[in-house]
């Protein structure tokens, strides 16, 4: 999950939007303009209109003020948090690592729920302060009345035991206090996570096809989601601690294809690229290694010019490069592919490149302890 839309940044945590946030923008402003003209006929439509919306910014920013919680208290325990995105489903903090302890696990999980909780609580009071007999009850009190509520429901709804929501990190959390092993505790609250999203699934479409309509495709799409975060996370942190103790070095490819920088970016597609079906290239310049170049970067060269544009005016030149030592841990280079989205990172020794650690790499790696672990959970069956 990426955000296409940058916000800014607060307390130095970046704010973005995935585009999917639209989608359901849209669907809340028109639920609440029929909610508001049903409740309130008497209203003009451009009363109606104003409020819908400004009820759903505030509710993205009670929704913001849940994960910016999340990542306070990360933050407080030392972990470092990458960006807060607001999508469909809501919003999700991205954590650079695993909390250190159940404890940690706890707190930061609970505090989500705990903050909506109170968000909810203050809207609502100031309804109960606000409304009297004789005060017919107006727009701004509609307006708190439908923020406390929902803010009850996000804070009700994220403590359902289904990994890797909320409650279900607090389930993880108990069950890695009890057991003092965090794959295992990982591995059960992901089972707990998938059983709760197929019950979404069946529940949703049963709803369906009784007549709910949209509502009921809604929570079939919840459980899908669920559903494949659950097992997504689960993948995380097999690999995390499949890395624990490897090293770059063990990884890294040393001979690595080069091209010369002065080739041109037709001669380097017909004669390289396609014929060997690599991804990533070293670029030489008097036998000195400048920089990197990917398919991605021939992208923003329209075709017509590929002839006359040399590789190294579009190459990733090495000094701009983020650039990791032959002993640094493999679990600083999966941070720094994660953070920078980058498919290779250069691999130096006292300043001098040794190699290149691809991304397909981990993915090969990943992948057979994956498939080993199939084999042992079928084996102890």
């Amino acid at each position: 999950m990426r955000s296409q839309i940058k916000l800014g940044q607060i307390f130095g945590i970046k704010i973005g939007l995935h585009y999917s946030w639209f989608l359901i923008a849209f669907l809340i402003v028109f639920s609440l303009v029929s909610d508001y003209h049903a409740n309130h006929p008497q209203w003009p439509f451009a009363l109606t209109a104003t409020l819908a919306i400004a009820t759903a910014l505030l509710f993205f920013l009670s929704l913001l003020l849940h994960e910016f919680s999340h990542s306070l208290v990360a933050k407080a325990h030392g972990l470092p948090v990458h960006e807060i995105i607001l999508f469909a489903l809501g919003g999700v903090s991205q954590l650079e690592k695993e909390a250190a302890s159940a404890k940690d696990e706890f707190l930061i999980a609970i505090v989500g729920p705990l903050t909506s909780a109170i968000v909810g609580a203050l809207c609502l009071g100031a309804v109960h302060i606000a409304s009297t007999d004789s005060v017919p009850r107006g727009p701004l009190t509609a307006m708190l009345s439908w923020l406390g509520y929902i803010n009850f429901g996000l804070a009700s709804f994220n403590m359902i035991p289904g990994y890797p929501m909320d409650g279900g990190r607090i389930l993880r959390a108990a069950m890695w206090w009890k057991s003092g092993d965090l794959e295992r505790a990982t591995r059960n609250a992901v089972r707990v996570g998938q059983a709760v999203a197929v019950v979404f699934i069946v529940t949703g479409i049963v709803g369906y096809f009784r007549g709910g309509g949209l509502s009921g495709l809604w929570i079939v799409f919840l459980g899908w989601f669920l559903l494949q975060a659950a097992r997504e996370s689960y993948v995380e942190i097999t690999l995390r601690n499949s890395l624990a103790g490897i090293k770059v070095s063990d990884f890294m490819v040393r001979d690595y294809p080069a091209v010369d920088g002065h080739e041109s970016i037709q001669d380097f597609v017909d004669n390289t690229l396609l014929r060997t079906g690599g991804h990533s290239f070293l670029v030489t310049e008097d036998g000195n290694t400048i920089g990197l170049v990917t398919p991605h970067e021939l992208k923003h060269v329209h075709r017509m010019q590929w002839p006359g544009v040399a590789l190294d005016t579009v190459m990733r030149p090495l000094k701009d490069m983020h650039t990791v030592e032959m002993d640094a841990p493999m679990l600083k280079v999966l941070e720094i592919m994660s953070q920078e989205n980058v498919n290779s990172v250069p691999v130096v020794s006292n300043g001098r490149l040794q190699g290149i650690l691809p991304r397909e790499k981990l993915l090969d790696y990943l992948q057979t302890v994956m498939e080993l672990q199939t084999a042992g959970n079928g084996s102890r069956r």
